[in-house]
């Protein structure tokens, strides 16, 4: 799905990109950055997809995603041992 769709389907669903990732537990900008490449990953394209069709036959996914019991993501570490450009500090 290119990013444009991307958008309309948020826009069926009444989201933003913020709202959207709240939702499946993502960053806004890993999002975002979709934007440049020019499209979405088919995962993201699919549950955007089922949220705008959900919204136009006015189901609440919003309360069916509250029943579910996801786990906040794992945050990474900070690389141990790299500056700002990525060297080895030691």
């Amino acid at each position: 799905m290119d990013y444009a769709e991307f958008k309309r389907q948020l826009g069926k669903a009444s989201l933003n990109t913020k709202s959207f990732a709240e939702l499946v537990g993502m960053k806004q900008s890993s999002i975002t950055n979709y934007k440049k490449k020019g499209e979405v990953p088919n995962h993201l394209a699919i549950i955007v997809f089922l949220m705008g069709e959900m919204a136009e036959n006015k189901i609440d996914f919003k309360l069916k995603l509250k029943q579910l019991d996801m786990k906040e993501p794992v945050k990474r570490p900070k690389a141990f041992g790299r500056n700002k450009d990525g060297n080895s500090e030691n």
